[in-house]
């Protein structure tokens, strides 16, 4: 299973557990207003919210331990759901097409990153190029950040990334596709522009 779908499964899996628990507070929320306005009768509007028999066990030495202990799991579980929210799926090497005699070969993604920003960086208009990597090794995704000038040509920016710096990429690490999403945003006109003396 690749990052990427894993990524999908944990978010699928985090909509569900939370729809569950939202329709179970939901439920206990509407069963106690429910029964304080008197839905079940006025005996259980009426009644304390814990009977005798109940009081007597909460008053147990035990009780305040064990709410500690069941405290301590819900926070560990709330720990890990943070951390996985936090997890990247970003890719830290590239595996190569495999050959049967001569093996795999990967290359590390910070160095195919490099080499994409530094060409992309050289187009005319382009500030600055931010690239990173998702999905797997071995069927990467591209999502590119781009800092234009002000008064680039953003229709030409994205007219060569697209038919040089993509497809060079792609060639190099002998992939069939390279999904792409290309961003892009204006940096605002100096205020002071630098003037040239003639």
């Amino acid at each position: 299973m690749t990052v990427g779908k894993k990524a999908r499964k944990s978010a699928r899996g985090n909509r569900w557990g939370l729809a569950f628990v939202g329709l179970l507070l939901l439920a206990a929320g509407a069963a106690a207003l429910a029964a304080g306005l008197g839905a079940f009768g006025t005996g259980v509007a009426g009644s304390p919210l814990l009977t005798d028999s109940a009081a007597r066990y909460t008053r147990a030495s035990w009780v305040p331990y064990a709410v500690v202990a069941l405290s301590v799991v819900l926070a560990l579980i709330a720990l890990r759901w943070l951390v996985v929210q936090g997890r990247v799926d970003w890719v830290g090497r590239l595996r190569m097409e495999p050959e049967p005699l001569m093996g795999t070969t990967e290359l590390t993604a910070g160095a195919a990153r490099g080499v994409f920003e530094e060409e992309v960086g050289e187009y005319p208009g382009v500030r600055r190029a931010r690239v990173k990597m998702t999905e797997s090794s071995s069927s990467p995704h591209l999502r590119l950040d781009l800092t234009l000038n002000a008064d680039a040509d953003a229709t030409a920016v994205w007219r060569r990334v697209r038919g040089e710096a993509l497809e060079n990429l792609r060639s190099s690490l002998e992939l069939d596709r390279l999904p792409a999403v290309v961003r892009m945003t204006m940096t605002a006109p100096a205020k002071n522009p630098a003037r040239e003396l003639v």
